[in-house]
């Protein structure tokens, strides 16, 4: 029996023990999983959609959200936008009330809210909540992090000098983060993510672009339950640089890259013109796409996907998604923010909480369990 046919009869009898035994057991026990929700910008769209999300009392049945702001911000946000829900308020994460929405008090002194202004005590205050999150997450008071939208610029000052949530979590929780767009049917990574056009060529190394590859295969595997993930890698200039025409770093470094991965049995192909890949729907045959930069992959994605995208923070060992779309000053305040996207980021948080823990169960000991398997089916013919 040759090695990878091995692996497969292993994995394959992972799944039946899985299937029959421990998922059971994994659905009892994470029925109730906490789900840990930031404020975001108090103007913005952030309190509606979460109240909306929570709104429909279902959603208590399988998750307990706690909510790292104050009971008189949520008090506002709910007689404002005239939402009947109720809420139970804490002093810290781990006091939380199952079926209920708790609601952490992060700070005596309230915010003033005024919808769809950019104010520097908005900022500070979506700072405190994220932080109190995290703080929590790292705890263990919470399983998963949803992160309302914040506005990068008020959120700048002398203690926090991040240009978003990820670059903050990557630092907060020790891990090399990966901005990851996820829906069921289309998942966009980024080499690089924000930084100025005119820095992108400079950044992206042979270095960046395996550890990328890497990160998107890993998250596949393990978060979203693919189990021979095939990936592509869009050019970084128009054509994929037209055989050094327009540009020549396509051939000197995605391409060495992506023929060395796929030797040591990483599918990852490409380069791809980014001009038609999505139009001609060549996506749809993949299971993730590496994007060069910011806009070549969120353009499309939330082209294609508004509304029911994700925002999920790949490559730590805590799960954090949010929603697909800002801070919305424009209709803050109005009743009319769509929270559908935030849903799906609590949705797609408990999915990947569930399929990590059925990734580790089904990867421990696989030989074990192999055998255990085996003396099963040698009962069963007996």
């Amino acid at each position: 029996m040759t090695f990878p046919t091995l692996v497969q009869l292993i994995y394959r009898f992972q799944i039946r023990i899985f299937r029959t035994e421990i998922k059971p057991l994994l659905m009892n026990t994470t029925e109730h999983i906490k789900v840990g929700i930031s404020i975001g910008d108090v103007n913005g769209i952030g309190g509606e959609i979460i109240l909306k999300t929570f709104e429909d009392s279902r959603m208590l049945e399988f998750c307990t959200p706690v909510i790292f702001a104050g009971n008189k911000v949520i008090a506002f946000q709910k007689k404002h936008f005239n939402i009947n829900v109720n809420y139970n308020g804490i002093q810290q994460a781990s006091q939380a009330v199952e079926g209920k929405i708790n609601i952490v008090n992060i700070s005596r002194n309230t915010p003033k809210i005024e919808f769809g202004k950019e104010t520097e005590e908005a900022g500070a205050y979506a700072v405190l909540s994220l932080k109190s999150a995290v703080e929590a997450l790292k705890a263990g008071e919470i399983d998963v992090l949803v992160t309302a939208p914040v506005n990068k610029s008020n959120i700048q000052s002398d203690e926090f000098r991040f240009p978003g949530h990820t670059d903050y979590l990557a630092q907060a929780l020790e891990g090399e983060a990966l901005m990851f767009m996820v829906t069921d049917e289309l998942k966009v990574g980024l080499l690089t993510d924000h930084i100025a056009i005119s820095e992108v060529s400079r950044h992206i190394t042979p270095e960046l672009v395996k550890k990328k590859v890497q990160k998107i295969h890993d998250s596949l595997l393990r978060d979203f339950r693919v189990r021979k993930p095939k990936i592509a890698l869009l050019g970084i200039n128009p054509h994929s640089g037209d055989n050094g025409v327009i540009g020549k770093e396509d051939d000197r470094v995605l391409r060495p890259v992506i023929a060395e991965l796929f030797e040591k049995g990483i599918m990852v192909f490409g380069p791809y013109s980014a001009d038609s890949f999505f139009g001609s729907e060549s996506h749809k045959g993949f299971d993730a796409v590496l994007a060069a930069y910011h806009d070549q992959g969120l353009v499309p994605f939330k082209t294609l996907s508004f509304g029911r995208g994700v925002n999920y923070t790949a490559g730590l060992e805590k799960v954090r998604t949010s929603p697909d779309h800002g801070t919305a000053y424009g209709i803050a305040g109005k009743g009319e923010a769509d929270f559908r996207s935030f849903k799906e980021a609590v949705f797609t948080a408990i999915r990947i909480y569930k399929n990590r823990q059925e990734y580790a169960e089904i990867t421990a000991n696989p030989l074990k369990n192999l055998a255990r398997e085996m003396g099963v089916d040698k009962r069963r013919r007996g």
